[in-house]
């Protein structure tokens, strides 16, 4: 696992500094405290940071390809690369090292930007070939690794892992975009198709770019996408049998280090599947790490106590504070945009547990998306199925009624807050699984902007992008679009930003053998009915893993990483929520309504409403924009 940083000249080669290039990645020397390089050429150039996992003295980048014809940096794992080392040895490729990082030149040399339907792994790079002087960037089928990218007034492309390594280059213009805000007070963080500051574009998953010195930058190609348009008619128990292949194919693959090698055990059915199936084929003891937490409600050691004792696992844990709070700064720092999902703080706990004794991580993220493990991927079926049977006109104008008269009873049982199950269906079923998702309603949001800033935004609403991508998707069913969406949207912004940037914070490389793409493929063509049975998330990934785990494990109401904010902000917090009206960047910016934003914290604070998301939201906004100077 690495970090890469470069410059390229879209028009005329102009010479570049590598001193800045060396900057930006000493911005991101997190990402590889192991080794340093940077490598340039008229109008180019690359830059290195290393975390040796493979091939530890053998491949250091910027590398070459042995004709010296393409130049490579590199950051991620491609875990078929013997089998196409292979390949390519039979049409003639010679390779020096024993790495990954050759396999991929001379995949490139070979094939092109088809090269990349040969790769299975996770991984954002770029490749300069000197013979074609041209410049490729390409990111993994699902948005495992990051690239962000800037046009720059000098006419040139800089690119780098996080969005620090870019501001680290002097000609980075720091200006918020509004629209971003917009979507990061809707979603808790800022997506795929938008950054926070104008200008600046993430790459996104599956998609590639070629750029010419002698030609406009071309614009983002996607290489890979996953259609849920299709099912699959065979037998039940055949398909459990091709799905078990598939599991221990994908952790098997992530098992190759050359380092310290474990993984992350909440006790859940993902990582709980995951560590059983390392045990299946590791002869030493799976190396497992838990954290739990001093508050017994949020606590869940005993459950991965129990599968640490199961299969023999060489386990450690640690009990910390529920009182993390201390660490908003630090978190700002690491994500550099705002990012307000509080399971980010548990996170980084259970990455700097693990990085004392492992340099590899394998996780459990990306099964709920895949097999609609989700609470709220039964909650959207079940809807759809009452859409099916009422028309709009009347669901509009009865739900519609009751969701607008219905009390937000924050404090209720779940069973009582209804509200926002009633404005779902009052809508259509994209709009409906897009307020379900959201932090934040449109509504609240308009009632916290100012005009000025309402104004410019220009009319957007930031379920849009969203509501389009469901619509659009290569889907049969509401489900189907709902989980297509989670992939394309929800997973890449949130769930693997969240996990990239605690685990790189602390040189630890994280592996998501759930997320394999073949793995992926194959749910999405599962019929609904082995995806959600009888209020079962995750079905056949259940049934299948009995053979593994107790039922006590597997059957059990999911919890997750769980922060406690709202305690927090009633609490030891309580000070920052009020203050987050006047808060030196957020009041600066003149984009919200500070009294409104008072009048919520107050009510939050009395515990007659439960604000701490949208206030946990606005605290991390106000570091963020504090950090990167932009107010």
């Amino acid at each position: 696992m690495c970090g890469i940083a470069g410059i390229f000249h879209c028009g005329t080669p102009k010479p570049v500094d590598p001193a800045r290039v060396t900057k930006m990645c000493d911005a991101i020397a997190h990402r590889g405290p192991d080794g340093a390089g940077v490598w340039s050429a008229p109008g180019v150039a690359l830059g290195h940071r290393r975390l040796s996992i493979i091939d530890l003295a053998g491949s250091p980048q910027p590398m070459a390809s042995p004709d010296r014809r393409a130049m490579l940096v590199f950051n991620g794992e491609i875990y078929n690369f013997r089998e196409v080392r292979r390949e390519l040895e039979g049409l003639g490729a010679r390779f020096d090292t024993h790495g990954d990082s050759e396999v991929i030149l001379a995949a490139w040399q070979q094939w092109g930007p088809r090269c990349l339907d040969k790769l299975h792994g996770m991984f954002a790079f770029a490749i300069y070939d000197t013979e074609r002087r041209e410049l490729f960037l390409a990111r993994d089928r699902l948005g495992v690794k990051p690239l962000f990218t800037a046009m720059l007034s000098d006419g040139s492309l800089a690119f780098a892992s996080e969005l620090k390594g870019l501001l680290a280059h002097p000609l980075l213009r720091r200006s918020v975009d509004p629209l971003a805000v917009e979507d990061y007070l809707t979603w808790g963080y800022v997506p795929d198709h938008r950054s926070i500051l104008a200008g600046v574009e993430k790459l996104s998953a599956g998609h590639y770019r070629l750029l010419k010195h002698d030609a406009p930058p071309a614009g983002p190609v996607r290489w890979w996408d996953v259609s849920f348009a299709d099912r699959r008619k065979d037998k039940a128990a055949d398909l459990e049998a091709e799905l078990l292949f598939h599991l221990r194919e994908a952790v098997s693959s992530r098992m190759v280090a050359d380092v310290p090698l474990g993984a992350f055990l909440s006790g859940g059915v993902d990582s709980s599947s995951v560590v059983a199936l390392m045990a299946e084929v590791s002869s030493a003891p799976v190396r497992t790490c838990s954290i739990g937490f001093d508050e017994a409600s949020l606590d869940e050691t005993a459950y991965a106590r129990q599968i640490a004792e199961r299969f023999a696992t060489d386990h450690r844990e640690r009990i910390v504070s529920a009182d993390e709070f201390g660490e908003i700064d630090r978190l700002a720092a690491m994500f550099d945009e705002p990012f307000a999902d509080a399971s980010a703080l548990p996170t980084l706990r259970v990455c700097e547990l693990a990085r004392e004794t492992v340099t590899v991580a394998l996780s459990g993220d990306g099964a709920d998306e895949a097999f609609a493990g989700y609470r709220r991927h039964r909650f959207h079926a079940a809807e759809e199925r009452a859409r099916a049977v009422l028309p709009q006109s009347v669901r509009s104008s009865v739900f519609g009624a009751l969701g607008r008269a219905w009390p937000k009873a924050d404090w209720a049982p779940r069973a009582f807050r209804a509200k926002s199950t009633f404005q779902s269906l009052a809508a259509f079923g994209e709009e409906g699984y897009a307020r379900g998702l959201s932090v934040t309603a449109p509504e609240l949001r308009n009632q916290l902007y100012r005009d000025a800033f309402r104004s410019g935004l220009g009319g957007y609403q930031a379920e849009r992008p969203f509501v389009d991508l469901m619509r659009n998707a290569p889907a049969r069913s509401g489900l189907d679009r709902a989980q297509y969406a989670d992939l394309k949207f929800w997973l890449p912004g949130d769930i693997l930003t969240k996990t990239d940037r605690t685990s790189m914070a602390v040189s630890l490389e994280a592996r998501e053998p759930l997320l394999d793409h073949r793995l992926i493929e194959f749910a999405a063509a599962l019929p609904e009915n082995l995806r959600i049975r009888r209020g079962q998330g995750k079905w056949l990934l259940k049934h299948t893993m009995e053979r593994y785990l107790p039922r006590e494990v597997l059957y059990r109401p999911k919890q997750g990483f769980v922060t406690p904010i709202a305690q927090w902000l009633r609490g030891p917090l309580a000070s920052e929520a009020r203050a987050i009206a006047r808060g030196a960047s957020l009041a600066r910016t003149g984009w919200f309504d500070s009294a409104r934003i008072s009048t919520l914290a107050e009510a939050h604070i009395s515990g007659r409403s439960d604000h701490s998301r949208l206030l946990w939201q606005l605290l991390m906004l106000d570091r963020s924009l504090s950090r990167l100077g932009v107010v």
